[in-house]
């Protein structure tokens, strides 16, 4: 689908952000991606900028032993896939029925307020992959595990309940973790009563306790007076 951005800002589907980068005329393209499908592959080229609208998306890797590692989940509102070389460095594919705009790359620069703009967000990009390699450095699979749900609760600003798209394999290929080590550290904090788990896939996870699962995320060595971002 095509769209035209409307200049008017009461258009609540436009996507202010990626307005900023190519102007309020430009030709905005809407794709649907059903769970599983891949948006874009890595070593593709890197043509267009991407704006999820609705649902999630995850990037990854295949490792040479075929591992799999991920390196960031992309929620609603999140801009995804702009590089600072000419491909892809990434895979990035549907975790579930998804809705993202795109503007092509090469209108992203056409003056300061551009410039400037597309800085915005490559900062935002780099705080997430910085936050992320703090996360793999942590000492235990539980202050990994804490961390994350912090993030992920942080980024879905701290609903009475946080529906998780992704799976525990997801999660576990995120924070460099089995499948099983992620499970039992989800078990622990609920035995804890800082969260209980809810529904069939227990991807529903109500927080009781966010201070003592901050506590956990930083470990017992933190700095005194530091927090977790």
């Amino acid at each position: 689908m095509l769209v035209r951005v409307n200049a008017n800002p009461s258009h609540k589907s436009v996507p202010t952000e990626l307005t900023a980068l190519v102007g309020q005329t430009s030709l905005w393209h809407e794709f649907k991606y059903q769970r599983g499908t891949e948006v874009f592959g890595e070593a593709e080229p890197a043509e267009y900028v991407y704006q999820l609208r609705a649902g999630a998306v995850r990037t990854y890797k295949l490792l040479s032993d075929g591992r799999r590692q991920i390196g960031g989940f992309h929620l609603p509102g999140d801009i995804f896939g702009l590089e600072n070389g000419d491909v892809h460095r990434f895979t990035a594919d549907a975790i579930i029925d998804t809705t993202v705009w795109l503007a092509r790359r090469e209108n992203m620069f056409g003056g300061l307020t551009e410039v400037a703009a597309t800085l915005k967000l490559v900062n935002r990009s780099l705080e997430h992959a910085e936050n992320h390699l703090l996360l793999l450095g942590r000492q235990t699979a539980l202050e990994r595990t804490a961390a994350f749900l912090l993030e992920m609760d942080r980024r879905l600003q701290q609903p009475a309940l946080m529906i998780l798209p992704m799976s525990r394999r997801d999660i576990a290929d995120y924070l460099g973790l089995t499948l099983e080590t992620v499970s039992r550290a989800l078990s622990t904090l609920r035995d804890r009563g800082i969260l209980s788990l809810e529904g069939k896939m227990q991807r529903k996870i109500a927080l009781h306790d966010r201070p003592k699962l901050a506590g956990i995320a930083l470990g017992p060595h933190a700095l005194p007076g530091r927090k977790f971002e």
